[in-house]
């Protein structure tokens, strides 16, 4: 089992369209995949046809955690005909971090809420929001890894560098098992220099933690979510759907490698 947050200090970047195309492709490898939408925007919720907020969502049980009445996210689980678990996000996700003000513990929430969950699934992704909140700090501090999603243009790239600062931070005092496991470009095209020089500065500054999947610029990906759906189920032939196909294989090996090392170094402790 591996928990993964997709993050990124910027918007636009692919974070929900990479953890919605990404579980599917897991998903149709015989993984069984939980997606949790972490941002109040709730764009992954509506990329899988969910669009009216359910009663059960990841802030209700939060809330109850807050409250100390006991959330349960098992019950905020939906069951997608793609076969993906998902657990919803809400609007009112954007004032949780004032309803968290001066809890003790307030940035293991999400931590303690998804243990009994854990050994369940394959692959649990978290989808962030854009910024270093008190959410993202909760995704962070649940996770094994972090994945950054990033097109190759200027501004992103400095919210890579921006996060990666925040990123230490948190593993220093707050996950001392969280792992960066990657950053992969997404509307990716060979054509345009820029995207092929921030895909080079990266690899230089990031030896070895740049995917070597690229996700081409793909209308089709944008048709899917529009339409609630992964890019499988939309249209398996696209080019998104063999790039996203391709980083699963590409993700597989990587974080088993990452936990086989970790392994190692703890057998050795």
């Amino acid at each position: 089992m591996s928990v993964i947050s997709i993050a990124i200090q910027k918007g636009g970047s692919g974070k929900t369209t990479t953890a919605l195309n990404l579980g599917a492709a897991l998903s149709q490898e015989g993984k069984k995949v939980l997606l949790i939408d972490a941002d109040p925007q709730a764009n992954l919720s509506q990329s899988l046809g969910i669009e009216d907020e359910p009663q059960f969502n990841l802030y209700s049980e939060l809330k109850k955690d807050i409250l100390q009445e006991g959330g349960d996210l098992s019950k905020a689980i939906v069951h997608t005909a793609a076969g993906i678990d998902v657990i919803p996000a809400s609007i009112d996700l954007a004032i949780v971090e004032l309803e968290m003000a001066g809890l003790m513990g307030r940035e293991y929430l999400i931590s303690d809420l998804l243990k009994p969950l854990v050994d369940e699934y394959d692959y649990i992704f978290i989808d962030c929001p854009h910024a270093i909140s008190l959410l993202t700090v909760n995704a962070l501090v649940a996770s094994d890894y972090v994945m950054l999603p990033l097109p190759g243009e200027f501004l992103p790239l400095k919210g890579v560098y921006g996060f990666m600062r925040q990123f230490e931070i948190i593993r220093k005092k707050l996950n001392p098992r969280l792992e960066l496991l990657g950053m992969v470009m997404t509307k990716y095209d060979e054509r345009k220099s820029m995207n092929v020089g921030v895909k080079k500065q990266l690899e230089e500054k990031f030896d070895g933690k740049v995917f070597h999947t690229v996700i081409r610029t793909n209308i089709q990906l944008a048709k899917a979510q529009e339409a609630g759906k992964d890019i499988f189920s939309y249209d398996r032939s696209a080019n998104g759907a063999k790039d996203y196909r391709q980083l699963a294989g590409e993700l597989m090996e990587r974080s088993y490698s990452e936990r086989m090392a970790t392994e190692q170094e703890y057998a050795h402790v």
